[in-house]
């Protein structure tokens, strides 16, 4: 979970992205626009990255501040889980990423899916939907939930791509060094649950 001092940071910057999408005088954007340095300023403190890199990150924040969308794909063959290698920080995670916009969010995962590793699958249950600020994953700037599928395997062969230089399948008990910004071992565990137990209810925060 996010420290005090940056999830307030995060409401901050949250309270002026939507107060800068609704002002309707220079004084309001004046305030706002103040409030989004303070927040970014409270959120260097709290993590050590620069403040203008934080303020680029959110540059592009228009409108009304909602959480953004990560989607994750559990895709199992003879009882082992897809993972893939990420080239940014050499770790493994399940495929996926951000949702991309006009998509459903079983799209982007199959899309992901395909792009990271070769694999063509299809989604069969969303298994959990979670507060990534509650789970214990390293902070972010953004405020974001992360759905998790499970797929079935159709075809396909493992490939690499621009983000991903491994592909392989692992059993439960043989996991490789996670990427826990992505992904968390607790995480990967329920996916192995929901696959065993298909009748499981979907989890959600």
């Amino acid at each position: 979970m996010p420290s005090d001092l940056f999830a307030r940071a995060r409401q901050l910057q949250a309270i002026a992205q939507t107060g800068l999408e609704y002002a309707n005088n220079a004084f309001d954007r004046e305030r706002y626009e103040r409030i989004a340095e303070i927040a970014m300023s409270l959120m260097s403190t709290a993590t050590g990255v620069d403040a203008a890199a934080l303020g680029e990150a959110f540059a592009f924040e228009k409108g009304y501040a909602t959480p953004k969308i990560d989607v994750r794909a559990a895709v199992f063959r003879q009882n082992r889980i897809l993972l893939v290698r990420e080239t940014s920080d050499g770790l493994w995670t399940l495929p996926g990423g951000w949702a991309d916009v006009g998509v459903s969010p079983s799209v982007n995962a199959v899309r992901e899916v395909k792009e990271e590793s070769g694999f063509d699958v299809r989604v069969t249950k969303l298994a959990a939907v979670y507060d990534r600020d509650i789970r214990g994953h390293p902070p972010i700037p953004f405020h974001t939930y992360k759905f998790f599928f499970l797929c079935d395997l159709l075809s396909g062969v493992a490939t690499t791509s621009l983000e991903t230089d491994a592909v392989d399948f692992f059993d439960l008990f043989s996991l490789p060094p996670l990427s826990t910004t992505r992904v968390l071992a607790e995480q990967i565990h329920h996916m192995f649950e929901h696959h065993n137990d298909p009748s499981r209810p979907t989890t959600f925060d």
